[in-house]
């Protein structure tokens, strides 16, 4: 049998161990496929591990052999999921590695803004000062403020848990309403949340309905003090409307790890806007959370070399 992991530097294999796969047979990883390359690379190979290399209806009839595709994340619309199912080939994804990480980064991202440290790491200034400590920034506590997530999956979940540790209040908005109520946690239409929060997160699924739904609209309902954080998915904000409202001073501050596209332009329009940052799309990145990432991709492969099921996408 032969497995051919197609973008493995998603991984960064100098870190995780990827040997486990030859336990399975001939296991080669290739650093980075274009698309030109993609047929020479898994013409011969049953098994196709993905993590970002397209896989579409007429790439899936050219590999004949190729009965199982592994997806080394949890979105999986590099697949063209109908064509694969009437192929017969089987697609699945990991699911759940990496919530404790993004919900750090999450933190990560709130903390920059109300302890300014980075702002404030400077020998050379402070030495230069004629007091025993100085801020240019306002520092603020957490406590006491209100943190508005947007979803609540798994990552959200463990986002409310950090925020109540931290004793801020905790509004949620969903789909569909909790099951039962939980301590601390209050459910509340997005108006509201947007109207009450002063850290707006967002954790929903990018959808053709939500697609830019953070946009003037919402921004002008938000607080001036508010700061908004994402590590769903870039295309849930309008950028210029974004760019617009930090410039004029209606929300303060932005801090991003996704982009509606990645990696960005050389001139991107949220590229120098005032308070706001951009991390290169890293909260899932861990060491402890790629390490997790693969062995669910390792046990979704042995359940289906073995008949059974575990994280198979439907159509």
């Amino acid at each position: 049998m032969k497995i051919v992991f197609l973008d493995s530097y998603t991984i960064h294999p100098q870190e995780i161990d990827l040997s486990v796969f030859n336990s399975f047979g001939e296991f080669i990883h290739y650093d980075r496929t274009p698309a030109d390359l993609v047929l020479e690379r898994a013409k011969d190979a049953e098994i196709v591990l993905t993590n970002k290399v397209v896989l579409d209806r007429i790439t899936m009839q050219k590999l004949p052999k190729l009965k199982y595709i592994g997806v080394t994340a949890t979105g999986y619309n590099i697949i063209d999921i109908k064509a694969a199912n009437e192929l017969g080939i089987t697609v699945t994804n990991a699911r759940n590695y990496s919530s404790n990480s993004v919900a750090q980064q999450v933190f990560a991202m709130i903390l920059s803004f109300a302890n300014r440290l980075a702002e404030h790491a400077s020998f050379e200034k402070w030495a230069s000062q004629p007091d025993f400590c100085y801020y240019d920034n306002s520092l603020t506590e957490l406590s006491g403020k209100t943190i508005g997530l947007v979803g609540f999956g798994n990552i959200a979940q463990k986002v409310a848990q950090i925020a109540l540790a931290f004793e801020m209040k905790v509004l949620i908005n969903k789909r569909t309403p909790l099951e039962s109520l939980i301590a601390g946690i209050t459910e509340a239409d997005i108006d509201t949340l947007f109207n009450s929060s002063d850290y707006i997160s967002l954790h929903c699924p990018l959808t053709t309905e939500n697609e830019g739904f953070m946009n003037s609209s919402a921004f002008s309902k938000m607080k001036k003090t508010a700061i908004l954080i994402n590590t769903a998915r870039g295309g849930l904000i309008n950028e210029e409307d974004l760019k617009n409202a930090l410039n004029s001073n209606e929300i303060a501050g932005a801090y991003l790890d996704v982009l509606a596209f990645e990696p960005p332009a050389t001139g991107h329009i949220l590229a120098n806007v005032k308070n706001c940052k951009v991390s290169p799309h890293i909260a899932w990145a861990s060491v402890e959370a790629r390490k997790k990432l693969i062995e669910i991709v390792f046990e979704n492969l042995k359940n289906f070399l073995e008949g059974k099921s575990q994280n198979v996408i439907k159509p």
